[in-house]
């Protein structure tokens, strides 16, 4: 960390996805749910996020008496930009009483017109807190597969097509030819990746459960099936595993938009600052809350569970 950096009213959070200089370079480094509580607890004045938009947008929506700098606004989602609130309020009168639950891999305004938002790491507990047979599910078809696996609910994805262009592109020849190169190897993969991708897995998990998994395995090799990213993470974390990438093309290009010129520039101007219409901020709060809720966390009195469900003393995951 460059002693000419402006850091004592700022707090650097990146996504798990970004480019490993940036991680190094971050005071909080995690998935969606890690970095939103990181940004609840804390009470820097200035926040910048080194991730895709809606990241930093759920964050301003959050935490309104901070100023939320993206670094690189041009850095979206693709899932995030197929879902549409006209594509949720069809679906909702298809399914009247069917309540819809939204990744906060979603626009400010999709949230507004959900009942619950989630994350990988949280959505099979936000689900079953609702206590229904059937859920819309927005805008992951692969994760709403898995989460259906997993709680018995029928999952309705919206839209239906919905996935990560990133997962999704992972295959199963892809997954055989490295089983074939390591077969004493343990498959690790992220639950956006495909079905047919997850049945050849020996785990299934998001970001923070595939990093813990990386520690508990006894296979000395793992093949890790998410963005590469987090591969640089992992050998930090757990340098006497062998870690092979499922894909060397599971690189999130948007994630990789933003660079570390850019995050310093945005130490040092403050901008660009993420701003959402209130009227679509007041009601996409709401289904934030209902989440962070179920995860065990009250933005009046701070957090009770951390991402992974565990009690916390003190301290927010890290």
């Amino acid at each position: 960390m460059a002693r000419s950096d402006p850091r004592d009213d700022v707090l650097v959070l990146a996504h798990a996805f970004s480019r490993p200089e940036v991680q190094d370079f971050a005071d909080v480094v995690g998935d969606s749910l890690e970095l939103v509580l990181a940004a609840c607890a804390s009470d820097c004045p200035f926040l910048v996020v080194a991730g895709v938009h809606f990241l930093a947008e759920t964050i301003a929506i959050l935490v309104p008496d901070r100023v939320v700098v993206h670094p690189e606004p041009l850095a979206q989602c693709a899932m995030a930009a197929r879902l549409t609130v006209a594509g949720i309020e069809k679906a909702r009168a298809r399914y009247p009483g069917v309540p819809i639950v939204t990744l906060v891999n979603s626009p400010a305004a999709a949230k507004a017109v959900s009942d619950i938002c989630c994350t990988s790491a949280n959505a099979i507990s936000v689900v079953e807190s609702l206590g229904v047979s059937r859920i819309l599910f927005a805008p992951d078809r692969n994760l709403a597969a898995y989460i259906a696996t997993q709680t018995g609910v029928e999952v309705i994805p919206v839209p239906a097509l919905g996935c990560c262009p990133m997962h999704q592109a992972l295959s199963p020849d892809d997954i055989s030819n490295l089983l074939a190169l390591h077969p004493r190897a343990e498959l690790m993969v992220h639950p956006a990746t495909a079905p047919a991708v997850q049945a050849l897995a020996g785990f299934i998990g998001s970001v923070p459960a595939l990093i813990r998994r990386v520690h508990m395995t006894d296979a000395t090799t793992a093949i890790v099936g998410t963005d590469t990213a987090v591969l640089s993470r992992m050998r930090r974390l757990a340098p006497h595993q062998i870690l092979v990438p499922a894909s060397h093309l599971m690189s999130c290009p948007d994630m990789r938009m933003t660079t570390l010129p850019s995050v310093r520039d945005a130490l040092r101007t403050r901008e660009p600052v993420v701003r959402v219409d209130p009227s679509i901020a007041t009601k996409a709060r709401r289904a934030i809350e209902r989440m962070l809720a179920v995860t065990g966390w009250n933005l009046a009195s701070g957090p009770e569970f951390d991402s992974a469900g565990e009690k916390v003393v003190g301290k927010m995951p890290a």
